[in-house]
Formats: C-alpha cells, sequence, structure tokens
C-alpha cells in the first residue's frame, strides 16, 4: 500500500538539501576521531571516544538526514504541509548541527557544561521541529500506513530525545539514575521506534517506486510501527518497575519485528521488476542484510544475557546496526532523493519549455558505486576492527572518513550541477 504523492507540494529544494550537504561531514569527523583514539575506542562502548563517535553518527548524520528528508517527505507523502519549511529548517539546521558537535566534545572531554549546552540545543531545535511538524500533521487523517507510520515515528523521536536530554544532564549533574538501563532504552527508542518506524513507513513508498518493487502486503504495513511503538512502552514501563525478565522478553520481540521488516523488504526487492541493480539497490542490500544480523544477536542477548557481556558484543551489534544498518539504508535513498528533487525542481523551472537533464546527468551511476564500494570495505574494516583494535582500528577510522567524505563530494556534485543547469533554464527561457 502507497500514500498518494502531491509533488506540487513540495518546499523549496534549499530546505532538504542544506541537512543532507552538512550531515556525511560528520560521517567524516566521527572517522577521523576513530583513528585518532585508536584502539581505546574499541575496549567498550562506554569509552568518551566511542559515546562520541556514536552521536557524531546518530545525531550529526542520521537525525539531520532524516528531519531534512521528513521536511520534502511530510508535505508530498502525507499531504502536512509545513507553515514556511525553509524557516523552519534555517532555525533547526544550526540547531542540530551544532548540537551534535557540542555533545561529542562533552563525552570527549568529560565537560558538564558542553553536555548541558548540548542537551538545551538538541532539545530546544528538536522540540521546535516537532511542534511544526505535529501541527501538519494533526490535521490530516491517518489514510495510508506510511502517514499512520510518520505520526507515531513522531512520537518515537520526542521519547528518544526526552530521553536523551535526561540522560545528558543526568550525566553532567551527577543524578542517582540507573543509567544503564535507560541508555539501553534511549537507544530503544532512538533506533525502533524513531529511525526503525521511519525507515518503515517511507519504505513503503519509496522501495516500490524506486527499487520497482512489488507494493508492501497491507497487514504488516499497518502493524509494523503500532507493534514497535507498544513494545517500547512496554519496556518503558519494566525499566521503571525494575522488571528484568519483561525487559529482556521486550527487547527480543523488537528485534523479531525488525528482522520481519527486514526479511519482507528483502523478498519484495528479490522479486522486483528491474534486473540492473544500481547503488541504491546495492545499498538496501547492505543495510538490510546488516540489520538481520544484528537484530539476531540482539535476540540471542536477550535469550542469553551473558552474550551481552563476550568482548566486542555491544560494538560489534552497533556498528552492524547504525554503520552497516540505518546509514547504508539512508545513503541509498539520498542517491535517489537528491538527484530525483534536483530533477523535480529542474522540470518546474523549466515551465515545460526546457526540458530537464536526466537524473544520472546530475549524480552518475559510476561515482555512487565506487563511494559504495569504500563505504563496504570501511564497514568490514571497522568490524574486524573489534578483533584487532590495535592491528585496525586506526585504518578503519581513516577508511570510514575517507567513504563520508566521498559522500559528501557527490552530493556536493549533484547540487552543483543542479544550479548549472538552472542557470542554463533560466538564460533559455530568457531568450526570445
Amino acid at each position: 500500500m502507497q500514500a498518494m504523492l502531491s509533488f506540487e507540494k513540495a518546499p523549496p529544494l534549499a530546505a532538504p538539501l542544506r541537512f543532507f550537504l552538512t550531515a556525511p561531514l560528520y560521517i567524516v569527523l566521527a572517522g577521523l576521531l576513530i583513528a585518532y583514539e585508536g584502539p581505546a575506542l574499541f575496549t567498550s562502548r562506554w569509552m568518551p571516544g566511542t559515546l562520541a563517535a556514536t552521536h557524531l553518527l546518530t545525531i550529526g548524520f542520521m537525525l539531520q538526514i532524516m528531519l531534512g528528508a521528513l521536511i520534502q517527505i511530510l508535505p508530498v507523502v502525507a499531504g502536512a504541509n509545513l507553515a514556511r519549511p525553509l524557516v523552519v529548517a534555517k532555525i533547526v539546521h544550526p540547531g542540530l548541527s551544532a548540537g551534535a558537535l557540542l555533545l561529542a566534545a562533552g563525552f570527549l572531554f568529560a565537560q558538564p557544561d558542553l553536555l548541558c549546552a548540548a542537551a538545551l540545543l538538541l532539545g530546544l531545535s528538536v522540540l521546535f521541529y516537532l511542534a511544526a511538524s505535529w501541527w501538519a500533521l494533526l490535521r490530516v487523517p491517518s489514510t495510508s500506513p506510511t502517514i499512520r507510520g510518520l505520526k507515531f515515528a513522531w512520537l518515537g523521536l520526542a521519547v528518544a530525545v526526552s530521553l536523551g536530554v535526561l540522560l545528558a544532564l543526568a550525566l553532567a549533574r551527577g543524578w542517582p539514575l540507573p543509567l544503564v538501563a535507560l541508555t539501553n532504552l534511549h537507544a530503544g527508542w532512538g533506533l525502533g521506534a524513531w529511525a526503525g518506524v521511519l525507515l518503515a513507513s517511507i519504505s513503503y513508498v519509496v522501495v516500490p517506486m524506486f527499487q520497482l518493487t512489488s507494493g508492501y502486503p497491507a497487514r504488516p504495513s499497518w502493524w509494523f510501527p503500532a507493534v514497535m511503538l507498544g513494545l517500547l512502552l512496554l519496556w518503558s514501563v519494566a525499566v521503571v518497575a525494575d522488571w528484568p525478565g519483561l525487559v529482556r522478553l521486550t527487547q527480543g520481540l523488537a528485534a523479531v519485528a525488525g528482522i520481519g521488516f527486514a526479511g519482507l523488504t528483502l523478498r519484495l526487492q528479490l522479486q522486483r521488476r528491474r534486473a540492473r541493480s544500481d547503488a541504491t539497490h546495492r545499498y538496501w542490500q547492505l543495510g538490510l542484510l546488516s540489520s538481520i544480523l544484528a537484530l539476531s544477536l540482539l535476540l540471542i542477548a536477550a535469550l542469553w544475557p551473558a552474550a551481552a557481556e563476550l568482548d566486542g558484543w555491544p560494538l560489534f551489534v552497533g556498528i552492524l546496526l547504525i554503520a552497516g544498518g540505518f546509514i547504508a539504508f539512508i545513503i541509498g535513498m539520498l542517491y535517489k532523493i537528491v538527484p530525483f528533487l534536483a530533477w523535480m525542481h529542474l522540470q518546474s523551472s523549466g515551465q515545460a519549455k526546457v526540458p530537464a537533464p536526466a537524473m544520472n546527468k546530475i549524480l552518475g551511476d559510476r561515482d555512487m558505486q565506487r563511494q559504495m564500494q569504500a563505504y563496504v570495505a570501511a564497514c568490514v574494516l571497522l568490524l574486524a576492527a573489534v578483533v584487532l583494535p590495535e592491528w585496525l582500528a586506526r585504518s578503519a577510522g581513516l577508511a570510514f572518513a575517507l567513504a563520508g567524505g566521498w559522500l559528501w563530494w557527490n552530493l556536493l556534485g549533484a547540487a552543483r550541477r543542479y544550479r548549472l543547469h538552472l542557470g542554463v533554464i533560466a538564460a533559455k527561457l530568457a531568450t526570445p
């Protein structure tokens, strides 16, 4: 099932593009931090450098891209028109950019004031975005799984950010809270109820549209976001009530739900009508396989808690789920969305008199394929560095930074070609 698309309601390209062009630089920063910290970063998930690199990726890259994409998606897919989307982007974008840097610096240098400043800036930026988007979403009936899923993802983001702000302040001020349990819950809300539900909701539209697959079956499309949100609510109750058995049960069921969605998407891809695999398709295959493996490891840990205490287990899961999974999905979608949006706006600028160039003239497949190969190599090195940190930590970080920089260069090139063609179209229209 798919939502009806209304491209005439699309916001100015400058609104989402500013997020898309900034976010890859945080992959570069995370990679350079990994290279600088070296083997120490792979010692534990609680190392300052590990926490800093994780949030550079989850906030600096993932959250920026997702919020920037939603500025485009909400009016087009859900019919939820943001009031002054360019103003929203100009306020939220610098807040997220600076907040991610402050938070990473606060972790890295153990500075309470930086953690507090980051919590305030990120909290206010996301709160402003939530207020602007909720006012638009509230007036739209849930006529498709995508629209209902976007509303559930909104709730997931609100809880994830609230927990993140609480944890940052607790860490800075020494509040007596169960930090480990709340951190796991924060990750669950952020990656499950926010990123996971948002990914699924958008997939219902973009996977059939861009990858030429069949549509998702109606029943799992409607129920997956609700099931994931319900499990996270139950997990939260279990943490507050200190019921570890229920915590493990909800974690395991959430992993099963995620595996089910990933498996369904993989099956649709295998049955798709397009024989040739482009960079988007290959990135999604990487994301699906990595996510299934990561979620399977989480399921094992839920059934056998001692597994999570094994050396490198949490880092291995984190690299698979974040770098191999969510970031791979996001890059794959960027490689379709950016040239498509550029083509669409150029088509509109041509006023049916001057044709827009083909999408592959805006961003070529060869550039995307080569960057993807560099990214896959970087992910493999990161996983290997968990086992051999002394040998591979620094080279893995440099490889990851290179892949992020290459992504930024490809997107910047697409933006430059868009502006070049825009000038050509304007000149042709001005010619009598």
